[in-house]
């Protein structure tokens, strides 16, 4: 087992704020004296099927509490996920059924092996104590957090505020969330900046039941490919760990250089200092080599290095581009739905409006213009057609 001051620092990188790093010191030295391993929980609501690197920040911290030798449990909230976290939102979240969270909860296990030692993780429900919860039950647990303290939570003065409704349901999930920890007996609790009132409400339950409160570890919030927003599907600017090398790859190149830093930091364990030193484009390559390496392997991220190469700095077309026949005469938007460049054709014609589709180099900004020769249809920076029309 590693030393107090080495576990320090490990655990450390990269965090935004610690709740207290006085405690997290005392647990430590506890756990290297008596040699028992912390419980360190985060949890994850299967809100969506499929994972982004965005989540990857707490799973690769999880990461590092295992290999410091602690006892790391990934808490599936099956059940919180069918109330939805108010955290960070303005409306309330439409709420899932019991078949589509379970449905998504079986594509986690094969997706977070990418990162965590299954062999060593504990993969835990949380319908495992609460659809045993009777209503007293669920009564008696209300009544050990005040809805004063409840109504003090940003999201919701602000909805107040705006006149917008706050479910009861909403009200219950810091609690149900606070009440995992208790369940767990958890010594800390990892999550993001926006999850900071939930995991706090963790420490207050575990201190009414008798426990020693968990330590509180919050991670940044990491932006997506457009630098501004969080990362999310809903904001189509996301990294899925389950995309194709060449497309992560590519979305990985087309981040700012200022944002590349923070990726490097939460997404690598590089020295900083050592990338700083390097010219931006070469310290890019880089991290996009690093991660799908993660992801796809060291032959599947040199693949994808010399196909980016390929299209970006030599011009040349992709060395698998699609072909698509063309029999006769269609517009551009009926092309790129045949052809699966877009799943519905709102989203299609997004793109021509952002001015992301192109043909023979050439911009389309009319979803009805005609293709009736051969060509090659491009969208956006990394999506290539042949089209051959016979």
């Amino acid at each position: 087992m590693k030393t107090l001051g080495e576990q320090l620092k490990i655990i450390k990188r990269g965090t935004v704020e610690i709740i207290s790093e006085e405690e997290l010191t005392k647990k430590l030295e506890r756990s290297i004296r008596e040699r028992k391993p912390l419980i360190v929980k985060a949890g994850f609501d299967p809100t969506a099927a499929d994972l982004h690197l965005g989540h990857t920040v707490l799973l690769r911290k999880l990461k590092q509490f295992q290999d410091l030798g602690h006892k790391v449990i990934f808490l599936i909230g099956d059940f919180t996920a069918r109330i939805g976290d108010p955290s960070g939102r303005s409306e309330t979240r439409k709420q899932m059924t019991k078949e589509e969270v379970l449905k998504n909860a079986l594509t986690y296990k094969k997706q977070i092996g990418k990162i965590l030692n299954l062999r060593g993780l504990k993969i835990i429900f949380n319908s495992k104590w609460f659809d045993k919860m009777s209503g007293l039950k669920f009564g008696e647990l209300f009544t050990h957090y005040t809805a004063t303290r409840l109504l003090e939570r940003d999201d919701f003065a602000k909805r107040i505020a705006e006149k917008k409704p706050i479910y009861m349901s909403e009200f219950m999930y810091p609690l149900l969330q606070g009440y995992d920890s208790v369940m767990l007996n958890a010594d800390i609790e990892l999550g993001g900046t926006d999850q900071i009132f939930n995991l706090l409400v963790g420490r207050d339950l575990q201190r009414d039941f008798g426990q020693e409160p968990q330590v509180v570890i919050t991670m940044p919030l990491l932006e997506g490919t457009d630098g501004v927003q969080k990362m999310s599907k809903s904001f189509g600017n996301y990294i899925g760990i389950n995309e194709p090398a060449d497309e992560m790859f590519g979305k990985l190149m087309s981040i700012s250089d200022e944002l590349m830093l923070k990726y490097f930091e939460l997404l690598t364990d590089e020295e900083m200092s050592e990338i700083k030193a390097l010219h931006p484009k070469e310290a890019k390559i880089r991290l996009a080599k690093i991660i799908v390496a993660q992801y796809h392997g060291l032959l599947q991220a040199e693949k994808a290095q010399r196909e980016f190469e390929r299209i970006f700095t030599k011009r040349e077309l992709p060395s698998d581009i699609a072909i698509f026949t063309l029999k006769e005469k269609k517009s551009i938007l009926e092309i790129m739905l045949q052809a699966g460049l877009s799943k519905t054709g709102n989203e299609a014609r997004r793109l021509i409006k952002q001015g992301a589709v192109t043909f023979d180099n050439k911009k389309i900004d009319n979803e009805k213009t005609l293709i009736d020769k051969n060509g090659v249809l491009k969208i956006g920076t990394r999506r290539f057609l042949k089209i051959e029309y016979k």
